[in-house]
C-alpha cells in the first residue's frame, strides 16, 4: 500500500503572488498524532431560589485541527552548504500572514487521505528548531500548528437545518417549578416567563401548583420581558 501524504491547500481566490504562496503545499513528513476540538459558549443565568442557575446555550465554537509537522534537511547534508530548512517551513508559515490581495488570512483544506478533509484558516504556527549546522543554520524543525475550522454563514444555516419552535404546546407543573424555570425548559431563555404568564392568567408565576397544565405560546410570539425572581 503506497503512503498518502498530508496536504494543505489554498483556495485560488486567496492566492496572491506577492507573497509566494503556494497553492499545494505536501506535508515533508505525516503527523504522528492530531486533535480536534470543539465547544459551545454557555451563559449562567442566576435564578433567586434554586440550586444551580439555568444553563443557556449562546453559540457554537469553531472547531480546531491541531497537529505537529515534522521538517529536517540533514539527508542534503549538514555542512557549510546544509539546506535551510526554512525553506520547506516557509509556506506554512506563510498561511498565518494577512495576504495583501484578500486583506485576510487565506483559507485553505487540509487533506489527509478520504477520512481527514478540514477547511480552515491557519489561527497559529510555532517554529521550533531542535538541529543546526556548524555555521547555526536550522536544519531540523517541528511546526505547531492549529487549524480553525472556516464556513460561511450559508453553509452554517443549511447544515443546521434550524426549525422553530412555532407551536403551541402544554406543560404539567412539577414541584419546584418557576415560570422563569419552565420558560428555560421549554424556549432556552428563562426571561420569557412573562410570555408564560400572559397564556395563564391566575397563575402565580413563583409557586405554580403543582399538576396545573399551563399553555406554552409559540416561540414565534415572544417579547423581550423581565426575569422573575
Amino acid at each position: 500500500m503506497s503512503l498518502t501524504k498530508a496536504i494543505i491547500e489554498v483556495d485560488p481566490r486567496d492566492i496572491d503572488g506577492s507573497r509566494g504562496l503556494n497553492a499545494q503545499i505536501t506535508v515533508q513528513f505525516n503527523p504522528t498524532e492530531y486533535t480536534l476540538n470543539k465547544s459551545a459558549q454557555i451563559a449562567e443565568i442566576a435564578i433567586p431560589g434554586i440550586d444551580s442557575p439555568i444553563l443557556q446555550f449562546v453559540r457554537g465554537q469553531n472547531e480546531k485541527l491541531t497537529l505537529d509537522l515534522f521538517f529536517d534537511t540533514t539527508a542534503d547534508g549538514m555542512g557549510d552548504d546544509a539546506t535551510d530548512v526554512r525553506k520547506q517551513t516557509a509556506p506554512i508559515y506563510q498561511l498565518v500572514k494577512i495576504q495583501s490581495k484578500s486583506h485576510a488570512l487565506p483559507r485553505i483544506t487540509f487533506t489527509w487521505g478520504p477520512s481527514l478533509s478540514f477547511r480552515a484558516i491557519v489561527e497559529s504556527v510555532q517554529q521550533r528548531f531542535t538541529l543546526f549546522s556548524p555555521s547555526g543554520t536550522p536544519l531540523r524543525a517541528t511546526l505547531s500548528v492549529t487549524f480553525r475550522e472556516y464556513k460561511t454563514i450559508e453553509e452554517q444555516i443549511s447544515e443546521l437545518n434550524l426549525q422553530t419552535a412555532d407551536h403551541t404546546t402544554t406543560y404539567v407543573v412539577r414541584s419546584g417549578d418557576t415560570l422563569s424555570k419552565i420558560a428555560g425548559e421549554m424556549y432556552s431563555d428563562v426571561s420569557q416567563w412573562r410570555a408564560i404568564a400572559d397564556q395563564n392568567p391566575g397563575v402565580d408565576p413563583r409557586q405554580p401548583e403543582p399538576g396545573t397544565t399551563l399553555v406554552i405560546p409559540p416561540i414565534a410570539n415572544l417579547g423581550t420581558s423581565v426575569v422573575a425572581s
